[in-house]
């Protein structure tokens, strides 16, 4: 694998030879295997925190204690795959956020992701902790160059501390996304305006603070191509969640991985998810029988998201989720990027990563 053209992607005192972030995938599609077989490769791996527990015995009956839980036991089975970068992906909509950090920081992570919500509060759980360069780095996820600035604002005000990198996410992206509807095909959102309009927000606060905020984009990024257009317009890196999904070493099950093989470019379709975000996944029959109108019973857990209108909600987007990543896709979907689509065979993470670094050495 030839990664002489690519830029490492250096976030603080950490150095990724292969500029991708692997995008955190909830309920128990991104865990401890594929974060491993990334960070093996030289990128950076991330676990995801949510609905990580989904799988515990007790998930029901004592749903925060099981979520801390297999946090932990992810993080520590990752670290025992890989000696490379490892990451989780928290998102700040999640009741109980300042618990899955906490434990995230006390097992040594590299980098905590934070979307889904502005993390305006993160720097603060790590004061207390030993200020070396070894500690855990905070990095906000956003869509907008406005968010970026109230989330350094806020941080360098408060607590003194710029973010060690910031992900953008365009309206690409699968899963729940931080734009309305009527923004998704506005140019004006794009990705690529996006994230030129990020990294002229950070300038000043780089130069004032003499510190570097390295600026990934992610949302819809597939190929090595995509990787060097976006690295030319002056990212440092990428974000990319979709492509990983069909590799052997993917957390989630078979029918999940064939749900994106199977699918057309018709099939990639955004829905109304009960959190109150539009949300991108692959129409299937579930998805249909919801939106003529069907309830799927079922009784919530725990109110583990924030803005989750539960209680009038038509069903549990957690535990439609978690029965997709198990491969039962009746009674549940798949949540993927833009060009999910695309992808035709299950193939390992490193030969996906040597794919990657030869489309990125030899695209026009």
């Amino acid at each position: 694998m030839n990664l002489d053209n690519m830029k490492s992607l250096i976030i603080g005192n950490l150095s990724a030879k292969l500029p991708i972030i692997q995008g955190g995938m909830g309920i128990g599609v991104s865990l401890s295997r594929l974060s491993a077989a990334v960070a093996n490769q030289g990128g950076i791996g991330v676990i995801s925190a949510a609905g990580i527990g989904l799988a515990e015995p007790d998930a029901y009956s004592n749903y925060l204690e099981a979520n801390i839980r297999a946090l932990r036991k992810e993080i520590q089975k990752a670290r025992e795959m890989t000696k490379g970068i490892l990451g989780v992906n928290i998102m700040v909509a999640l009741s109980n956020f300042a618990d899955y950090v906490k434990a995230s920081i006390d097992e040594g992570i590299d980098i905590i992701f934070s979307g889904a919500g502005l993390p305006l509060n993160l720097p603060e759980f790590l004061q207390g902790t030993s200020n070396t360069e070894n500690k855990t780095k905070l990095v906000p996820i956003v869509s907008s160059a406005r968010a970026a600035k109230i989330i350094i604002k806020k941080w360098t005000d408060k607590y003194n501390y710029l973010p060690d990198a910031i992900v953008v996410e365009g309206p690409k992206a699968g899963g729940h996304l931080g734009f309305k509807a009527e923004q998704l095909d506005d140019p004006e959102y794009s990705l690529e305006k996006i994230l030129l309009d990020v990294i002229e927000t950070v300038k000043p606060y780089e130069e004032k603070y003499a510190k570097k905020i390295p600026v990934i984009a992610g949302g819809g990024i597939y190929s090595g191509a995509d990787i060097r257009r976006f690295m030319e317009l002056g990212a440092a890196g990428v974000q990319m969640g979709t492509r990983f999904v069909t590799t052997t070493e993917c957390d989630a099950s078979d029918g999940f991985k064939n749900a994106y093989i199977e699918a057309t470019k018709e099939d990639i379709s955004i829905i109304k998810s009960p959190v109150g975000m539009p949300g991108r996944a692959i129409k299937n029959k579930f998805i249909e029988q919801v939106e003529a109108g069907e309830k799927m019973p079922f009784k919530c857990p725990y109110h583990c998201i924030v803005t989750c209108d539960h209680m009038n909600s038509p069903y549990c987007i957690a535990l439609a989720l978690d029965n997709a990543q198990k491969g039962q896709m009746k009674n549940g979907f798949a949540f993927a990027g833009e060009n999910a689509y695309r992808a035709d065979k299950i193939i390992s993470v490193e030969d996906l990563t040597e794919l990657l670094v030869d489309e990125f050495n030899h695209c026009n």
